[in-house]
């Protein structure tokens, strides 16, 4: 599954101190080394095999946060919480150390007094240093930190300040979130002119992943849905985060879009975050659609989703980082509409499950040739 060559390939995590982020790459280690089989890794499936993508092994992390707490130290604790094994830390304690090493300072920080285009200017001057320092031949920017609020018209939110910095040093780039990033009106004419490749937005891990399966389901049947109600329950990061009802909406409006994109309709029934912070990184999340079968039988569908965020979206992101390292290899450029199959919120029409997973094999054809 490598290139032809072992070149080594960059992957800067905005958000690089955070659970998702120390989980890709205490999990990228592990898959590395042999000590754990690449289980909800679409890339380590037999259909990409022949794509030409960077090898796990020729990974190499860096990021920009504002959080201190070395990645070490983040292991332990996401061990200590059951979201990796208690083992792991120890044994990739080398790894994480270097990622940790690459880190630089995030921001905007309070009393930050730098200016729109210097923070850009800073966090690019990052992105080629550490592209010179560690000799890799691209790097793939990967956005999976905290969700923001939608910014007031004409603010620049951090996301996006990351965004510009990616274009600006050439860097392919990621939003597995459901932040602005590069979606800001002022970006769209530098993204088509950067020639880069770039996917997003807001990472499908759980509670809408099973939306984009159940929803055609529904529609294909001819049953009609009367109302779709959803329920999350979470902690960590995330949970505090959504905890502002403005980020909420944000993250929200992706689970909604889903729904009417596969029924074809709007339904009543809205979803609901709780920040519940014993539950640290696991969510507990409820749907109940209300639906109406043969002769107006009126029925229900129930769902409980238990997961862990981070477990679910890490194999993600390392999935997301070898298509667009080797998109970017290929000189392939714009939005790359076949990695729907990703996200609440991606750059294509559709948003069926399978469809996108067809859409995503096409792309495995166009990296590496016929499958």
């Amino acid at each position: 599954m490598t290139s032809a060559d072992e070149t080594r390939t960059g992957v800067w995590l905005v958000g690089a101190r955070g659970s998702v982020a120390t989980t890709a790459v205490s999990g990228c280690a592990a898959l590395a080394a042999g000590l754990l089989p690449p289980t909800g890794m679409v890339t380590e499936t037999p259909p990409f095999a022949d794509c030409g993508l960077p090898a796990l092994a020729s990974l190499v992390f860096g990021g920009h946060d504002t959080a201190t707490t070395p990645l070490p130290k983040r292991a332990e604790e996401l061990a200590a919480q059951g979201v990796l094994p208690p083992w792991l830390p120890t044994a990739v304690q080398g790894e994480l150390a270097a990622a940790d090493e690459h880190i630089r300072p995030g921001g905007p920080v309070p009393g930050d007094r730098r200016a729109t285009e210097e923070l850009i200017a800073d966090f690019a001057t990052d992105l080629r240093t550490f592209a010179r320092t560690t000799g890799v031949a691209r790097t793939v920017v990967v956005n999976v930190a905290s969700t923001e609020p939608d910014p007031a018209h004409g603010a620049w939110p951090a996301s996006s300040l990351y965004a510009a910095a990616a274009l600006r040093a050439g860097c392919p780039y990621v939003n597995f979130t459901p932040s602005t990033g590069l979606s800001h009106p002022q970006l769209a004419g530098a993204a088509r002119a950067s020639g880069l490749p770039y996917a997003g937005r807001d990472g499908k891990t759980g509670q809408t992943l099973l939306r984009s399966v159940l929803g055609p389901m529904f529609a294909q049947r001819a049953l009609a849905v009367r109302a779709w109600s959803g329920t999350n329950l979470l902690g960590g990061g995330d949970g505090a985060a959504l905890a502002d009802p403005a980020a909420a909406a944000a993250k929200n409006a992706g689970k909604e879009r889903v729904l009417t994109d596969t029924l074809g309709t709007r339904v009543e029934g809205e979803v609901h975050i709780d920040d519940v912070p014993a539950l640290g990184d696991w969510k507990t999340a409820w749907d109940h659609v209300a639906f109406d079968g043969f002769l107006g039988t009126r029925m229900v569908l129930q769902t409980i989703w238990q997961g862990c965020d981070s477990a679910l979206a890490a194999p993600l992101v390392l999935d997301l980082a070898r298509l667009l390292a080797r998109a970017h290899e290929r000189g392939l450029s714009g939005p790359l509409g076949e990695l729907g199959f990703y996200f609440k919120d991606p750059d294509a029409e559709g948003s069926a499950l399978a469809e996108q997973y067809t859409r995503l094999l096409t792309l495995a054809d166009r990296l590496g040739g016929t499958r």
